[in-house]
């Protein structure tokens, strides 16, 4: 059993390293709570037995004196649990592209950060080159993703929470920027455990102005609303549509539907496209459950067509459960968020008759799908 501890675990990149991490084979995460910092024992212990530890914890906003303070500090006390428990594992730590001189200059807001990365980086490094063990210095661009903070980590974030609460973006300046999205980064920094790893990793991300990404968010915000999924063909914009969309979730769902009702009967649009993904649908028996899984880029809609269900979702390595109860007698649909096991419970008497679509044709040789329960001693919300 590989055993990998993540230090800031609970922030973007953390939150799904971890995730991704957990539903590797022979893979046990250890998440770094804050509190372990005051504790040099404890801090020990949970490193004990490492074979990798990612190092996600810092600070890049507030006052210049307390963030060199503070990432210096962090990685100081790191190496001295590290010693202290006797481990020589695998280091990586997430430096940023403007500590290296690139995507920025080393002045006003980024100076104490760009200085406090350095200086943590060569902590690090030179504890490996004395222990025995291995570092990587992860140069990273803007990196966003689900669950990113609004007006802290990336500007896409902000972007998108202000849409998606009917706030009102504004570019205040303009600049090419790299952005990457945050699963990437987990799945490299899988990667660069499982294999002979680097001293550097510089992963690419995709170049584009402010302006021109604010124009993408507004143009999948405007459709999004009149219930058509914009174009998905490329990653970048599906990258920026799941972000997108997680601001949206829970309280845009569920979403009503248009009936079109002649002597004939009803029509009900579900699904408006321009992927090509697929449509399918499911008929459930009462108290049968379907799903108990999540993805991690897929886009999917869960429709009604006949009786009463439960739609319950809980985040990746999170405990707050969401539930909402969906009818065929009122039509609509919720779109599952990205890193959230889902399942659709009949809760009527009689059959329930369900549709469901997914923005991509499904592949058996990578199917997206990661199997986990919903119901894990979960707080409830409604």
């Amino acid at each position: 059993m590989k055993r990998i501890a993540i230090t800031g675990a609970g922030g973007l990149i953390g939150w799904h390293a971890h995730a991704w991490l957990s539903v590797q084979p022979d893979t046990s995460v250890v998440p770094v709570p804050a509190g372990a910092w005051e504790d040099q024992d404890r801090l020990a212990g949970l490193l004990e037995g490492a074979d990798a530890v990612v190092h996600l914890a810092a600070m890049n906003r507030g006052d210049d004196d307390e963030i060199y303070d503070t990432n210096t500090r962090l990685a100081g006390r790191l190496v001295e649990a590290l010693e202290r428990s006797g481990a020589t594992p695998h280091v990586l730590h997430a430096s940023s592209t403007l500590a290296v001189g690139e995507g920025g200059r080393e002045t006003g807001l980024h100076a104490a950060y760009v200085r406090s990365k350095r200086e943590a980086s060569d902590t690090l490094n030179a504890w490996a080159a004395r222990s025995g063990g291995r570092y990587t210095d992860m140069i990273l661009p803007n990196v966003f993703g689900e669950s990113g903070k609004p007006f802290h980590n990336s500007v896409v974030s902000t972007f998108c929470h202000l849409l998606a609460t009917g706030g009102t973006p504004r570019l205040e300046t303009d600049a090419d920027i790299a952005f990457l999205h945050a699963h990437k980064v987990a799945r490299g920094i899988g990667d660069l455990i499982s294999g002979e790893g680097t001293a550097v990793w510089r992963p690419e991300g995709t170049w584009i102005s402010v302006s021109g990404l604010l124009e993408r968010l507004e143009e999948m915000d405007r459709q999004y609303r009149a219930h058509f999924i914009p174009d998905l063909r490329a990653d970048f914009d599906l990258d920026l549509f799941n972000t997108y969309r997680s601001y949206l979730y829970p309280a845009h769902y569920p979403v009503g539907l248009t009936e079109h009702s002649d002597p004939r009967g009803t029509l009900v649009e579900a699904v408006r496209e321009g992927n090509g993904g697929q449509v399918h649908y499911s008929t459930t028996r009462p108290g049968f459950v379907r799903g108990e899984h999540f993805h991690f880029r897929k886009v999917e809609r869960f429709v009604i067509l006949s009786g009463e269900a439960e739609i319950a979702l809980r985040p990746v390595c999170g405990d707050k459960i969401v539930r909402f109860q969906v009818s065929g007698g009122e039509p609509g649909y919720v779109d599952m968020p990205t890193l959230h096991t889902h399942n659709l419970r009949n809760v009527g008497t009689g059959d329930l008759i369900a549709l469901f679509w997914c923005h991509e044709l499904y592949d058996p040789d990578a199917p997206d799908t990661y199997r986990q329960p919903v119901e894990r001693q979960a707080e409830t919300m409604s």
